[in-house]
């Protein structure tokens, strides 16, 4: 029983890493680029929520919106601000990294300046009584936040798959010149790409402040991390893959914290990046590219 409870608990902690990781992913897939400010836009979705929670104090659902609202501005103004202009000049991708680090940085930095370097006390937005399966009394969040993470997953395959706009981030993914000769508007493509991943993390930082209820500027540097794992785990660029390397990620982590230690969960996350680079870099979903250099 005590087994099951962690590896449910592990699925909830996966979900959000499945959901911040998907915005890797896309990312990615579009422009080459891995945005280690994404982890930050998880932390702008947290401080968002609680100011219309608590400070201003709207329902839950408003505070919802006005999280996602400000993470997508927040992702396209980044990419717009501090990428566009790279990519445009063809810069050498190392540059476009050293950028996400300084934005990263950036955004720590101004919300510690806003609302101090200290942890504030995240309100339950959900007011549920745990729900009792089979012996096991299970959090309504935890469900909530498998339930959410899966259907997000459904509906960005779906997206991605099926309409217009996926069609034109799959030939954009595939060869930016060549999408741009088609008609398609890659500068849109990808704004709109940046856009749809950091509205998934502000679903991830509501959910995660949910759960661990104590928000910081720095929330999201360890949270993007173990989600950036998770999509190498899971295969970059796949969908699939980072639910996949997400709930991995998280079952092994709360497998680690109740059966060996909780100072080694880190160790071991990371440790698991180390093994899969070595073994299969592609990841367990993911497709060998060759690149001529």
């Amino acid at each position: 029983m005590s087994f099951l409870l962690q590896v449910i608990n592990g699925l909830q902690v996966g979900s959000i890493y499945a959901l911040v990781a998907l915005g890797y992913n896309m990312v990615y897939g579009i422009v080459q680029l891995i945005n280690f400010a994404h982890g930050d836009i998880i932390m702008v979705g947290a401080y968002g929520a609680y100011v219309v929670l608590v400070l201003c104090g709207l329902p839950v659902w408003v505070a919802v919106l006005a999280s996602i609202a400000l993470c997508v501005i927040a992702g396209v103004g980044i990419e717009k601000v501090a990428y566009s202009r790279l990519r445009n000049h063809n810069a050498p991708r190392i540059s476009l990294l050293i950028t996400a680090i300084g934005v990263s940085i950036f955004l720590q930095n101004l919300f510690q300046l806003i609302f101090g370097s200290a942890g504030i006390p995240f309100p339950s937005m959900f007011q549920v009584a745990p729900i009792n399966l089979g012996g096991l009394n299970i959090s309504f969040v935890t469900i909530l936040t498998i339930v959410v993470t899966v259907l997000l997953m459904i509906a960005l395959q779906l997206l991605v798959g099926k309409t217009k706009i996926g069609k034109a981030m799959r030939a954009v993914s595939e060869d930016a010149d060549a999408a741009k000769l088609m008609g398609i508007n890659t500068n849109s493509t990808v704004a709109f790409t940046f856009g749809l991943g950091s509205g998934l993390a502000a679903v991830g930082s509501v959910l995660y402040s949910n759960a661990y209820p104590m928000i910081t500027p720095f929330m999201g540097s360890m949270l993007g991390l173990k989600a950036f794992v998770a999509a190498v785990l899971g295969g970059i660029g796949s969908i699939p893959g980072a639910m996949l390397g997400g709930f991995i990620m998280g079952i092994v982590e709360s497998l680690t914290k109740g059966y060996i230690s909780t100072q080694l969960a880190d160790a071991v996350v990371f440790g698991i990046l180390i093994v899969v680079l070595l073994v299969k870099p592609s990841g367990l979903l993911g497709r060998n590219a060759t690149e001529k250099v």
